[in-house]
């Protein structure tokens, strides 16, 4: 079986979950949390690289205060102990998003985690956090047009790995597989240009209650699809691209 190297993760499906066993909508999310730490282990074992998670998105704001207020509060209890994790596993984490739209001391715990385990070799570990790829893309937008401005760049060196260095993502393979769980079929603002040749999967399992066995399941899945540059081409069918 080939192991992607590289999967994207939205994680959905918490608040429902939540629901679903009479339990309110932040023990959803802690679940969820938890289940993270889970997947990442089981990720490295099965041999994958990266791993990206869709943890808090720049709409995930028009959410209630109160449902926001314990989410940066699982945040910030998660990025602590992350900081150890990283080190007792050899785990690189990094954040892709807008972080300066997140309070002080998250920004400094962010900053402190990526810097403590820059030099670490074993699965690549990135969170979304106030993260849309349309801002994403605006940013990277804006930050070519001032390097145009500053003469440090001319229109025909505009190339697509070009374009992919101003991203958040820069550095960082494309995912292979993309996974989205608890059975909503969209990508949601999710890294709209890195996508563009990643496999799709879509579970109605919901995040917290998903495991190795769905992590295989998706991976099976994937390896049942004959890949392409360009496009995939189903076992015994014409190219669908």
């Amino acid at each position: 079986m080939t192991v992607p190297q590289h999967v994207a993760i939205i994680l959905d499906g918490n608040g429902r979950w939540a629901k679903s066993k009479g339990m309110p909508r932040t023990y959803g999310h802690v679940q969820g949390s938890k289940n993270v730490e889970r997947i990442i282990e089981d990720a490295w074992n099965i041999g994958i690289r990266y791993l990206t998670f869709y943890a808090f998105s720049t709409e995930n704001w028009k959410r209630s205060k109160s449902e926001v207020a314990a989410l940066m509060k699982l945040l910030r209890d998660y990025l602590k102990t992350c900081l150890v994790k990283a080190e007792k596993n050899n785990m690189r984490m990094r954040v892709i998003g807008d972080i300066t739209g997140l309070d002080e001391d998250i920004q400094k715990s962010i900053i402190e985690l990526e810097k403590a385990s820059a030099g670490y070799t074993g699965i690549n570990v990135t969170i979304a956090i106030n993260y849309g790829s349309r801002d994403e893309i605006r940013r990277a937008v804006t930050a070519m047009g001032r390097d145009f401005s500053d003469g440090k760049l001319t229109p025909d060196q505009v190339t697509e790995d070009l374009i992919g260095s101003y991203l958040d993502t820069a550095g960082i393979p494309d995912p292979d597989l993309l996974i989205r769980t608890s059975g909503e079929q969209r990508l949601s603002n999710y890294l709209l240009w890195q996508l563009a040749y990643t496999e799709l999967y879509f579970t109605p399992v919901p995040w917290p209650a998903f495991t190795k066995d769905d992590l295989i399941k998706a991976i099976e899945e994937y390896n049942r699809r004959d890949r392409r540059f360009g496009g995939t081409e189903p076992e015994g069918g014409e190219s669908n691209v």
